[in-house]
């Protein structure tokens, strides 16, 4: 659903009309004197009219006050007219208009040598070229304002060509150099108490971080321009900030608190008769509901933009809202009337020349004749939408389209062009998905999911297992490539870092340009984001050459199954569950994919979701609650779901192991916990239970242990409770590396204050099994309870950001153990969870990682921890290790909760 941002880039663009300063004239006599002071009075008249937005009376007077300067031949008057008059056009946009008149005023200020002025003029050139989307003619002029600024000793004007220059670098992409400018900016207004100058720029602050996807950081500097323009006086402009605040809060995914300050923004334009601020905020409002849900809500606030759109002539805002109606009403399976409003938008759109809009409209038609079974007339319109994606740059709407037409022609039974246009949807959303920030990443990934789960639903139709697994192992390992991005983790490698760093740079620019295409119709941006994708591509490839520690994370070509497998130990059988539901005419089924070193197989049953995304919901409440005992009976029915159908193939294999390879809904589920009502079992009481992020070459090497006997474990390096004030104290975990020294002599044992960052880095490398009891933050929000940041370990110095695993020096660690770490258990969220935490430790070096799901009482994880170690000792695998650790609590009629959130992530062995 499109939104609209309200525009600020109108707020200090242009310099504030100059006032007209009354100089000495030449004596001419009374009736010239006379007329000068006529011309100069029509121009402070128009001056004022300028300020109060009055543009048309404005240029009247401005005219007859340039008609009287030219007959005096007075240069600096005329200059003052020309340049009002184009400012007083521009802001009425007639672009070209305002050229002539501020070309014509340029000379004459130059010839009156009155630098301020043509300093003046130079910057409304800049900002009518960039409004026309010349943006490097735009900073030809900014850049030749600013040294006149700086020569006449005007902090204002400088300050607001800084302002200016920020602006067109923030629409180049250049979000940093941005930032520096309008960071220059910042304490000249301040010096000269600007304080409309200052509120712009930390508003125009504010966008920049918005778009690089730090929402927190944009909504500290608009919090801050807010009071400003309230104290200045300018209500337009607070109702803009407060509708940008919305945006922010509507990106975050707080939708009510989004409502609140549209809401407040809504009375003031109305106040202030800004009619298009009113539609848009109109419109933000309605995006919201329809957002949350409550679509007739959502028609009422648009069908209260379309009129004022109407009336105030906007065509683009008047498209924008009848696509947004249209939408609604498909979602309401209205198809018809969906029709209708997108039929209404298609000619507005093409008349203001959207072309991004015009193939968003079109795709939207073709779905809806698809949705109405009228194939042919469907792909007609995908077919009409997708050279315009092309032509504009839009990879986003190109794979949106390419995914539909793949979709389409697996629904009429056209197995080899649905693969063929699927594989192409696939291969640009993995390209993209490589520089998007989260709330855009959510967005993306829901647009293009249904063209993935079509793709491996249509290749184990055609019977093409390996290559459905080999996509399926893609969009896992893309899965934990985009957690590790969206953490900012790091490599050992500062070579690797340093090109990882620029490239990320240049990906940043790329998508802050691609999100331009919504509004930006010049031609010049699809050519400028064709040549930034090139090169950034281009990139990729080459760091993934120069760097294979990294190539991961730039994958977008599946790899052949017998690489993949050929890793797997001996006696290990992998099972990953795939859900392939919830896809418009394809049917609903979970897919198992079950291999070991040399056999393979894929098995398919159909699947009710809405049941199972219950099932799903209420087990992870019951096992999280140790009063509830109706895990038996829901375990039982996720059982029948999830391993019944492949109990048989798992039990031919004879497995030592069994490996879950979990995505998805999937990811937080303890699959070991399901219950066998058959058999009166768990899983964990049939067989050992590990995970895997997922198969690679990498993730299961283990040189010199393929055959060998695993041995036996002589010491720990274990860290215990670094901080006892509460509400960070953990005395169980303090007991517990106690013990674990009890049981392994040669550990070495650091607890409260001697549990130091620095003591870690320094014995890391002389240990290949590290235990950390400490609290650990593995979620998108902060540990508000335990006072600790998203993504970090406590430790009694500082706390770890894991986002810097691989500079701890892990390389040979067999396990890390994180016995009392904190995540996010929420099948809504479509996050890496404990496994991307797994997977960043994995990357940085070490072969498995031990944590919990959630977080569980000292006692429990004190007991478990103890066995663990003690089965260790005696010669087991660490899969084994934790199966007999776990079965002893199972024995002493233990809960779930207290056994089933400890996982092993990783070589099991």
């Amino acid at each position: 659903m499109k939104k609209i941002l309200t525009s600020l880039l109108a707020v200090g663009v242009c310099l504030t009309p100059i006032t007209v300063m009354l100089m000495a004239q030449p004596t001419w006599g009374q009736t010239q004197n006379s007329r000068s002071q006529e011309a100069e009075r029509l121009l402070e008249q128009g001056i004022k009219l300028t300020q109060q937005q009055e543009h048309q009376k404005a240029i009247q007077l401005l005219q007859r006050a340039l008609t009287i300067a030219q007959q005096l031949k007075d240069q600096k008057l005329e200059a003052i007219a020309l340049q009002e008059l184009g400012f007083n056009y521009s802001r009425l946009g007639h672009k070209q208009k305002a050229l002539e008149f501020n070309n014509q005023a340029l000379p004459l200020y130059r010839a009156v040598g009155d630098r301020a002025g043509e300093a003046t003029t130079l910057n409304n050139i800049g900002a009518v070229y960039s409004a026309l989307g010349e943006k490097q003619k735009a900073l030809e002029f900014y850049n030749q304002a600013l040294p006149l600024w700086r020569a006449v000793g005007d902090k204002a004007g400088e300050a607001s060509t800084l302002n200016n220059i920020g602006l067109v670098c923030s629409d180049l992409g250049e979000k940093q150099k941005a930032l520096e400018f309008y960071n220059q900016a910042l304490p000249l207004s301040r010096a000269v108490g600007d304080r409309s100058g200052e509120a712009t720029t930390l508003n125009n602050i504010g966008a920049v971080y918005s778009a690089l996807g730090e929402k927190q950081k944009a909504l500290e500097f608009y919090n801050q321009a807010l009071p400003i323009y309230r104290a200045v006086g300018h209500r337009a402009v607070v109702g803009n900030t407060l509708n940008n605040i919305g945006l922010v809060y509507d990106d975050l995914g707080e939708k009510q608190k989004a409502l609140e300050f549209y809401n407040q923004a809504l009375p003031i334009y109305r106040a202030v008769g800004n009619r298009a601020g009113e539609a848009t905020t109109l419109n933000n409002i309605g995006a919201v509901y329809n957002d949350l849900g409550e679509k007739q809500k959502a028609l009422k606030f648009y069908n209260q933009a379309l009129p004022i759109y109407l009336a105030v002539g906007n065509r683009a805002g008047e498209a924008t809202t009848l696509n947004n109606i249209g939408r609604v009403y498909n979602d309401l399976g209205e198809k018809q009337k969906a029709l209708e409003f997108y039929n209404q938008a298609l000619p507005l759109i093409r008349a203001v020349g959207d072309r991004t809009g015009e193939a968003r409209t079109l795709n939207n038609i073709g779905r809806v004749y698809s949705a109405l079974g009228e194939k042919q007339k469907a792909l007609e319109f995908y077919n009409q939408a997708l050279p315009i994606y092309r032509a504009v740059g839009d990879r986003a709407g190109e794979a949106i389209t390419l995914g539909n037409i793949g979709g389409l022609f697996q629904s009429t039974n056209q197995p080899t062009q649905a693969i063929t246009n699927l594989e192409q949807s696939l291969k640009i959303s993995l390209e993209m998905r490589r520089g998007l920030q989260r709330e855009n990443r959510q967005k993306f990934l829901q647009e293009n999911g249904g063209s993935a789960i079509a793709l491996v639903d249509v290749l184990i139709d055609q019977k093409k297992y390996a290559q459905a697994f080999e996509w399926v192992n893609l969009f896992t390992t893309a899965d934990l490539a985009d957690y590790t991005r969206l953490v900012n983790a790091k490599v050992a490698n500062p070579e690797a870092q340093k090109a990882l760093d620029d490239w990320n740079k240049k990906n940043q620019q790329l998508e802050a340009l691609r999100q331009q295409l919504q509004s930006d119709r010049s031609e010049s941006l699809p050519q400028q984001i064709r040549q930034l994708e090139a090169q950034v591509y281009s990139e990729a490839e080459n760091i993934s050459r120069r760097f294979p520690e990294v190539a991961e994370l730039f994958e977008t070509t599946p790899v052949d199954i017998k690489n993949l497998t050929s890793s797997i130990p001996a006696g290990t059988v992998v099972v990953q569950p795939i859900l392939l539901t919830n896809v418009a005419d394809m049917p609903n089924n979970v897919a198992f994919f079950i291999f070991t070193k040399g056999h393979f197989s894929v098995i398919k049953k159909p699947i009710e979701p809405n049941k199972f995304n219950k099932l799903i919901a209420d087990y992870l409440k019951q096992v999280q609650d140790d009063s509830d005992s109706d895990y038996f009976e829901t375990g039982g029915e996720l059982y029948d779901i999830l391993i019944r159908p492949i109990e048989g193939e798992i039990k031919a294999l004879s497995p030592k192991q069994l490996s879950i390879i979990a995505t998805g809904k999937l990811r937080h589920l303890p699959f070991e916990t399901l219950y066998d009502n058959k058999t009166k079992q768990f899983v964990i009481q049939k067989y050992p239970v590990n995970y895997l992020t997922r198969i690679s070459n990498k993730s299961l090497q283990s040189p010199g242990m393929q055959n060998a006997t695993p041995r036996k474990l002589q010491a720990v390096l274990a860290f215990g409770n670094p901080v006892t004030s509460e509400p960070q104290n953990l005395p169980g975990a303090e007991a517990e590396v106690t013990k674990i020294k009890e049981i392994l002599p040669d550990s070495e044992v650091y607890i409260n204050k001697k549990a130091t960052l620095e003591n870690f880095r320094s014995q890391a490398l002389q240990f290949s099994f590290l235990h950390l009891a400490t609290h650990g933050c593995f979620q998108t929000e902060d540990c508000k309870k335990v006072k600790l940041k998203n993504n970090t370990l406590l430790f009694a110095d500082k706390s770890l950001d894991i986002a810097d695993a691989a500079v701890l020096g892990l390389q040979g660690t067999q396990l890390i153990t994180l016995s009392a770490c904190q995540t996010a258990v929420d099948t809504n969220l479509n996050d890496a969870g404990i496994a991307g935490v797994a997977y960043i430790f994995e990357r940085a070096g070490a072969k498995a990682v031990m944590a919990s799901l959630w977080a569980v009482d000292d006692e429990a994880t004190q007991l478990l921890m103890v066995d663990f170690y003690q089965n260790l000792k005696q010669g087991m695998t660490k899969g084994e290790a934790l199966q007999k650790a776990k079965l002893k609590l199972i024995a002493d009629h233990r809960h779930p909760f207290y056994w089933s959130p400890f996982v092993l992530i990783g070589d099991a062995r």
